[in-house]
């Protein structure tokens, strides 16, 4: 279990044991005034782009052929793919350097990379996150993302996107199918979130 869920489980006053079960979810709730169906949704979403709480950093080291796979546009020829493989930091510049995701240097690109359960990524968003949480820190040292605020970027996602609006339709297959599509861009996973989802809803409502 990563450290950003001891850090998270402290902070709300829950069993500080890295472990992930029905007392830290209703904790987590609790402690950000999360209904069931909220909770549910950006838990069971979080759980699933985690690996169950067990990544809060991106992993970037690809083989030639992932390359190809993840990033097909970008990577159009083995030769090409093989200059960047198992290279993190020189395939971030690759494939991070977009004006879109607010990165303007070779190192803007490498340092904003996915973070947090929900992998915040790309220097506006991190901008964004900093500004509206109060926490400039993030800017001068991303890293905080990975533990401190792992959570937080979670939450605030659902709240930058609508995805809370979303979640009070309901713990449905439906409701659960949209709000991955939201998050992933296409239903990646989708038979996981939905079960994890719907575990987390009873734990919640078992509380």
């Amino acid at each position: 279990m990563s450290d950003a869920m001891r850090k998270l489980q402290a902070k709300i006053g829950a069993g500080a044991d890295g472990q992930f079960g029905p007392n830290t979810a209703r904790s987590i709730a609790s402690h950000y005034g999360l209904s069931p169906e909220r909770g549910a949704h950006l838990l069971g979403q979080a759980a699933h782009e985690s690996g169950e709480f067990k990544r809060s950093k991106e992993n970037l080291n690809y083989s030639w052929k992932g390359l190809m796979n993840t990033w097909p546009t970008r990577f159009k020829t083995e030769a090409e793919a093989r200059e960047y493989h198992r290279q993190p930091g020189k395939i971030a510049r690759k494939v991070y350097l977009r004006k879109s995701l607010g990165n303007e240097t070779m190192d803007d690109a490498e340092l904003f990379i996915g973070r947090g359960w929900l992998q915040l990524t790309g220097k506006a968003n991190y901008r964004s996150f900093a500004s509206d949480m109060g926490v400039p820190a993030v800017l001068t040292d991303p890293s905080l993302v990975e533990d401190e605020y792992a959570f937080e970027t979670a939450q605030w996602f659902f709240n930058k996107n609508g995805l809370f609006e979303l979640a009070d339709e309901g713990i449905d297959e439906g409701t659960i199918k949209k709000i991955t599509k939201k998050i992933n861009g296409g239903y990646h996973g989708l038979d996981d979130r939905i079960n994890k989802t719907k575990k987390i809803f009873r734990w919640l409502m078992d509380a």
